[in-house]
């Protein structure tokens, strides 16, 4: 089933303890389609300037992402993120942020679009995915993401949203900012009450953590020796769980855990390299593979 997705699409400039790169492809939109097009197509909804690369948009393109949602604004200038990771590749530092035409993007759907089964609202500001979800028709699964500036600066917003979707993802420690609670158990039984129907929280290095009514449980992330870059690894992760859950056209208990798994592996190869380059040379062969290894690995 088609899934679609509005979020940042980006030129990053990362730097690691080890090496850099300058406007390389990024945003979250960006990585989130990737990852889903193993799986099934993409409806991408994103703003860029007239500086943004035209071999991007090919590139996407040929990958069953459908970029016709892609604004360009005439003279207007991308957005542009630069950070740096410390050297545990766990925490980085933000360096500039260039919001430049993102920071006035209106999302318009088109009339395509708004028919899409499957809808996921990458990070961005809840007015903003509030009004991409004013413009969808009948979806069958809607989920968000956020992060800690629209937890402090939008919180009213924010809690609006939370009542018109059907799933959250966000890391742990927004988790923890939001509910104000250091226990992740306790926070994200506390957001779902906010309204979702489930929450995933992201735990980085060492997985996810799946709360709805029903169950709770946590998944391992998958033991990567070479981390490179970690951009991206969060949006990877949510795209892999919303490409599997569109292809198979189902959101039940069980979809949900494995499309989970699939998330972590995506998001476990997008670490390994720069901006999309460990991606661009992977496979579906290459993730099941992956998942055959890292079903041994939970058995006992």
């Amino acid at each position: 089933m088609p899934l679609f997705v509005v979020g940042s699409v980006a030129l990053d400039s990362v730097h690691t303890p080890r090496d850099a790169r300058e406007d390389v492809l990024g945003g979250s939109a960006v990585y989130f389609s990737y990852a889903a097009s193993f799986f099934t197509s993409v409806r991408l909804v994103g703003v860029v300037g007239e500086d943004w690369p035209h071999e991007h948009t090919q590139f996407l393109q040929s990958r069953r992402i459908d970029t016709s949602g892609l604004q360009v604004v005439p003279g207007g200038k991308t957005f542009r993120w630069r950070g740096k990771y410390a050297t545990n590749m766990n925490d980085r530092q933000t360096l500039e942020v260039h919001l430049n035409v993102l920071g006035d993007f209106d999302p318009v759907l088109p009339d395509e679009y708004k028919r899409c089964p499957y809808v996921f609202l990458a990070n961005g500001s809840p007015r903003a995915q509030m009004k991409v979800l004013e413009q969808v028709t009948g979806p069958r699964l809607v989920v968000a993401d956020t992060m800690d500036l629209w937890i402090r600066e939008s919180h009213d917003e924010l809690l609006q949203l939370f009542r018109r979707i059907d799933g959250l993802v966000m890391n742990d420690s927004e988790a923890k900012l939001l509910t104000e609670d250091e226990n992740l158990v306790r926070a994200g039984h506390r957001i779902r009450e906010l309204g979702p129907k489930f929450v995933v929280i992201k735990k980085g290095e060492h997985g996810a953590m799946f709360f709805s009514q029903y169950e709770t449980y946590v998944l391992p992330a998958f033991p990567t020796e070479r981390v490179v870059d970690p951009t991206g690894a969060g949006d990877s992760f949510a795209g892999g769980m919303m490409g599997y859950l569109s292809e198979i056209d189902s959101f039940e208990p069980g979809a949900l855990k494995k499309a989970m798994a699939y998330g972590i592996l995506v998001a476990s190869f997008n670490v390994e390299d720069f901006s999309l380059e460990r991606m661009k040379e992977i496979s579906r062969e290459d993730l099941e593979f992956r998942l055959q290894q890292y079903q041994r690995m939970l058995r006992f």
